[in-house]
């Protein structure tokens, strides 16, 4: 077994890891179900509580960031049975009837929860709310939904320039808009859609590409009445359609199976099964990244549930090589990026990674601080304004590494501890917590020296 120990370092709950790999080496074996997606989770809530009946939600991730949501649309009126991945059930207040709460909303460190219920109140009429977060989510750009939200007639404030919460927001009757998003988001783009389907007439979202589209298959599911247009990337929605309570069943977050796709793939004699994953078309750059890259993957027993494609990945440990990561591919992939850093640094041969700047408004700046600690730890990483490069093939050694309180960035330095020599410690590390609440343990399952 790895030799792992979590030991509480203050009153704050933080913790440190120690990961020390036995000399002898390890591989990693076994399978294991992945925690729901979060993005679909944090949908299902809040269309949820938008809807008129009852919704009951099957896999729900018990992350902390998906807890925020639920502690806030339960602040605004929604009722919401207590939080269990086997099922959960949210009656919904309706469209436009969410409540005026007692107290601020603290969306705690979710970027999607504020992005998206920020959509939500500004169309709350005659509604006054505030909306905080984190230290960490304080200090994140809110202006991409503000400016749109403004553009509807919302009425917003907020810090430094309508940039920064904490925001109020006082609930307005909205006007829609065709807003040309400037990046391609799908927080951008869930926030204009939430707002337009409580604005009458058709509010329409344009991307410079594709970004994940979870909140339109949703808000189909639930009734609303939505149209694509794959050619210009555009999705328009058209307000006043009631929506109505539904079952959804949540895939594993193909977010959270990437760091065991890594691991397997560069730890030797690996072979992982990871159940449920799903495989949804604008959240698989991993996969071609990592194929791209010459990994052992197979994807096996497809199919549809809940309007949502997934799968069963069969993952065991290759000979990577670098390759070149860019554009739409870094779009894709986008929330891996930290893993794909650990992947390259094993990997023969340089990999270069670009069109990345997005990452530097994350909970952290990741492309920094991934450079950074994989550096302590022996890595050769080039950090350009938008992206790294990656020197693969040199060996790591055990270092006392950061997390930066990110979740992606904790679990990627522990899988790049698995294979290096001597002990790591990963400050901070209970991070992963967000949105995979018992990844140590499942490292600890899978584990066989």
């Amino acid at each position: 077994m790895i030799n792992t120990t979590i030991n509480p370092i203050n009153l704050n709950n933080q913790t440190d890891l120690t990961i020390q790999p036995p000399a002898s080496g390890l591989s990693l074996r076994g399978s294991l179900s992945i925690p729901g997606d979060k993005s679909i989770s944090h949908r299902a809530l809040m269309l949820g509580a938008l809807a008129q009946g009852e919704t009951r939600i099957q896999g729900l991730l018990l992350g902390e960031d998906v807890i925020s949501t639920a502690e806030c649309l339960r602040a605004l009126g929604a009722e919401i049975s207590e939080l269990t991945a086997s099922e959960i059930l949210v009656k919904g207040r309706g469209l436009g009837q969410f409540q005026e709460p007692i107290d601020v909303l603290n969306t705690g460190n979710s970027g999607t929860t504020m992005r998206l219920i920020l959509g939500i109140l500004a169309a709350q009429n005659n509604c006054f709310f505030t909306l905080t977060g984190d230290r960490s989510l304080r200090s994140r750009p809110m202006s991409r939904v503000i400016k749109p939200l403004t553009q509807m007639g919302a009425k917003i404030w907020a810090r430094q320039n309508n940039n920064l919460a904490p925001l109020a927001i006082k609930g307005t009757q909205l006007n829609p808009i065709h807003y040309h998003s400037p990046v391609a988001s799908a927080q951008v783009k869930s926030c204009i859609l939430l707002a337009g389907l409580m604005t009458a007439g058709n509010t329409t979202v344009t991307e410079p590409a594709l970004s994940r589209d979870h909140s339109e298959r949703m808000l189909k599911a639930f009734g609303a009445e939505l149209k694509t247009d794959p050619e210009t990337n555009s999705v328009t929605i058209t307000g006043g359609n009631s929506l109505q309570g539904q079952s959804v069943i949540v895939p594993g977050d193909i977010s959270s199976a990437s760091f065991w796709l890594v691991a397997a793939s560069v730890v030797p004699d690996s072979e992982l099964t990871l159940k449920n994953v799903g495989i949804n078309s604008t959240r698989t750059g991993i996969l071609d990244v990592l194929f791209k890259m010459g990994a052992q993957i197979k994807i096996e027993n497809e199919r549809i549930v809940a309007g949502e494609p997934i799968a069963d990945l069969l993952v065991s440990s290759s000979g990577l090589q670098g390759c070149e990561i860019a554009g739409e591919l870094t779009l894709r992939a986008i929330d891996e990026i930290p893993i794909i850093v650990v992947a390259a640094a094993f990997a023969q041969g340089t990999t270069l990674i670009k069109d990345a700047a997005e990452l530097r408004v994350k909970e952290c700046d990741r492309l920094s601080v991934m450079a950074t600690q994989l550096s302590g730890m022996g890595a050769k990483i080039t950090e350009y304004p938008d992206g790294l490069e990656i020197q693969g093939g040199y060996p790591l050694s055990g270092a006392e590494v950061e997390s930066h309180d990110d979740h992606r960035i904790a679990m990627s330095l522990a899988v790049a501890a698995l294979q290096a020599s001597g002990t790591t410690i990963i400050k901070e590390a209970t991070a992963a917590n967000i949105s995979y609440p018992n990844f140590f343990e499942s490292l600890q399952q899978v584990c066989d020296s």
